[in-house]
């Protein structure tokens, strides 16, 4: 298996590189079991992410900054969820439509509230763009949006906090991969 090189805030990592589709790879970052990094926010009143990554980062960041608890925008709807709100979008690590569930008591925990969304990495914008929805349905206010890494477009935003720019890859005929900044350069 080939390994990207990587690291950030001093700590180093090999990520492998995994093929989401025929012409797209990523150096594949996963946090789910990496408890070092933890970005600073502006004040919030509450953390939201989506199932599943970004919830150990949420929760260490929730116990560091002393929340009793933080909302987790689901990727199915549960039974007893009541009252729910989704919306849909496309993700680039998947590579389908998925659509992201809150339920009606989550929806009135954030409502009226100062709501930081957290996510591992953000690359399209996409699975950011549902939360949000799905945190401005609820009557939130987002303050911040905010990832470990940030990757292809992303890198660019000024509206969102990071740590490190991320690559996605595109797989080369001789097993080796060059970084892109842009979906753009596969179509």
């Amino acid at each position: 298996m080939k390994y990207f090189d990587f690291e950030i805030c001093g700590l180093k990592r090999k990520l492998p590189y995994v093929r989401v589709a025929d012409n797209l790879a990523l150096a594949s970052f996963v946090c789910l079991s990496d408890t070092e990094l933890v970005q600073r926010l502006p004040e919030v009143d509450v953390l939201m992410t989506a199932e599943a990554k970004g919830i150990c980062l949420t929760y260490e960041m929730s116990r560091i900054m002393g929340m009793k608890e933080f909302v987790v925008a689901r990727k199915s709807k549960k039974p007893y969820m009541q009252n729910a709100i989704c919306f849909s979008a496309r993700s680039v690590t998947t590579q389908k439509e998925q659509t992201l569930w809150l339920d009606g008591v989550e929806a009135e925990k954030i409502r009226g509230k100062r709501v930081a969304l957290i996510d591992d990495v953000i690359a399209t914008g996409e699975s950011l763009a549902a939360i949000e929805n799905l945190a401005l349905a609820a009557g939130a206010n987002v303050v911040a949006r905010a990832a470990i890494l940030a990757e292809l477009e992303a890198v660019d935003r000024k509206d969102i906090i990071y740590l490190k720019e991320h690559y996605v890859f595109r797989p080369n005929e001789d097993g080796t991969f060059t970084p892109i900044k842009s979906l753009k350069e596969v179509e």
